[in-house]
């Protein structure tokens, strides 16, 4: 069965960072690109970086230039990391495939606040 654990969110102040890491099982890792979820309360889930199988990136437009993602396919692991922080940036934060893939993870929980 596909897992995924998320860890590494936190509060932080506006222009912190922060790095999150997800742990995937149950799915061949070096053969899926992978992406970071994000989901405001009251929003829906979203992705907001992307990594594929060869490590080329994409980003949602918000986030470009602040957020890294990346991946280590020895480890099954996908990162984020995350600089100069925003309170729009909180929320919380998922890992998947796409479409994503039963069931998500428990996510990691961003807070950016003064």
């Amino acid at each position: 069965q596909v897992q995924f654990v998320e860890s590494g969110g936190g509060l932080v102040q506006p222009g912190g960072s922060l790095r999150l890491s997800c742990a995937a099982s149950g799915i061949i890792f070096s053969l899926y690109t992978m992406h970071w979820y994000r989901q405001a309360p009251g929003k829906p889930r979203h992705v907001v970086a992307s990594v594929d199988s060869h490590g080329a990136v994409t980003y949602k437009d918000s986030v470009r230039g602040r957020f890294t993602i990346s991946r280590d396919n020895t480890k099954n692991m996908v990162y984020l990391q995350m600089n100069n922080l925003q309170p729009d940036d909180a929320g919380d934060y998922f890992c998947n495939v796409l479409p994503p893939a039963s069931p998500w993870g428990q996510g990691t929980q961003v807070t950016v606040s003064s």
